[in-house]
């Protein structure tokens, strides 16, 4: 069952390594993720999923001390998903998960974000996993494996990364979209107040459009919700470099 979530969002400029001189600019917003990964760390759970977009080999489970880095973001540094590897079987390699045919894959830009943030708020409460979810992927089958997710132990937390609409402004990743703040105020409100309906209710296509790469996650986070009880409070919401970033915490 689902007792407790942070929903963050993943842009690698979150890590001050990647930001370099302008990582200053997302001081809020990391203070605000490291806040909403504390209530996680109080809920006293059994096992922690961080849920991220991710393309494709990304995309699926990705088991405790999975590894990724920031090479692709201009520094060298590495992560790894929780402290170490579950006990258990391991796969091939110490890097990362299989992929298929062999070899080994690095977590995708998300979970990296997302392993990041584990690791500088020191989480060693409970075994940590890592699902990628492809942007695309319908609102019902969020739900299912939100479902899936929460009943996988009897009490279960999410980490959930995922950016807002990135069409804010003129120079915004995705250029200007006047659709985009509503999308952006639609999301706020409904992960401010742990609406489940609200969130399963954001258009695929529309996010797809507006290059909102939260929206599949944060429905993964709605099925996972289901029945649960949980209140919302939204911590940041903001859009720094013309993109949607909010920052909730669910308990």
């Amino acid at each position: 069952m689902l007792v407790a979530a942070a929903v963050c969002p993943c842009p690698p400029l979150l890590v001050p390594e990647v930001a370099g001189g302008a990582a200053h600019e997302m001081d809020d917003a990391r203070a605000a993720c490291f806040d909403a990964i504390g209530v996680l760390t109080a809920a006293r759970v059994d096992r922690l999923v961080v849920v991220g977009p991710a393309d494709q080999p990304g995309r699926g489970p990705h088991p405790q001390g999975a590894g990724g880095s920031f090479r692709g973001f201009g520094t060298d540094l590495q992560v790894t998903l929780g402290p170490g590897p579950a006990k258990g079987p391991a796969g091939p390699g110490t890097g990362g998960s299989p992929a298929p045919g062999g070899g080994v894959r690095e977590l995708p830009p998300s979970l990296a974000v997302g392993a990041w943030l584990l690791a500088r708020t020191g989480w060693n409460f409970a075994p940590v996993e890592g699902l990628g979810v492809g942007e695309l992927l319908a609102r019902e089958r969020c739900a299912a494996t939100g479902r899936e997710v929460a009943q996988s132990a009897p009490r279960v937390a999410l980490l959930v990364m995922g950016d807002g609409s990135a069409c804010r402004t003129l120079k915004a990743p995705g250029y200007f979209d006047e659709r985009a703040a509503a999308f952006d105020a639609a999301a706020g409100t409904a992960l401010g107040a742990a609406d489940l309906a609200g969130l399963l209710a954001l258009d695929e296509e529309l996010a797809y459009e507006l290059k909102a790469a939260g929206r599949a996650s944060w429905q993964v986070l709605a099925g996972a919700a289901e029945g649960a009880g949980l209140s919302g409070r939204l911590l940041y919401d903001a859009a720094p470099y013309g993109v949607g970033y909010m920052v909730a915490s669910w308990a």
